[in-house]
């Protein structure tokens, strides 16, 4: 097996939060506002009116995938998307460090 040089990895994961972060905060604001299965099924059946807003969602920065405080909808929900990129990586590579030091010192 092939070793991959430490450039070679640093590269690719520079390039892979460069993607990432290009698609949350440029590409998510031409997704699609229709809404998605859960919710269009809700509103056919007549739940939709039953539900309420999460209590959490009016507490949260980034509720409703939009930056509170700015007006520019676009700034808003890129910059929301950035942040919520950056946390979700920051998570995942917590987890991913704490998992590895505890699998070397079983070993």
């Amino acid at each position: 097996m092939r070793q991959t040089s430490r450039w070679r990895r640093g590269f690719a994961w520079g390039v892979g939060l460069v993607v990432a972060l290009f698609l949350a905060g440029v590409v998510s604001f031409y997704a699609s506002s229709s809404p998605d299965g859960l919710e269009w099924v809700a509103g056919q059946t007549g739940f939709e009116e039953a539900a309420g807003e999460h209590a959490a969602l009016g507490y949260s920065p980034l509720a409703d995938y939009q930056f509170a405080g700015l007006e520019d909808a676009r700034l808003s929900g890129g910059l929301a998307g950035v942040i919520g990129t950056l946390l979700v990586l920051a998570i995942g590579m917590g987890l991913m460090w704490v998992l590895a030091r505890r699998t070397s010192k079983q070993v």
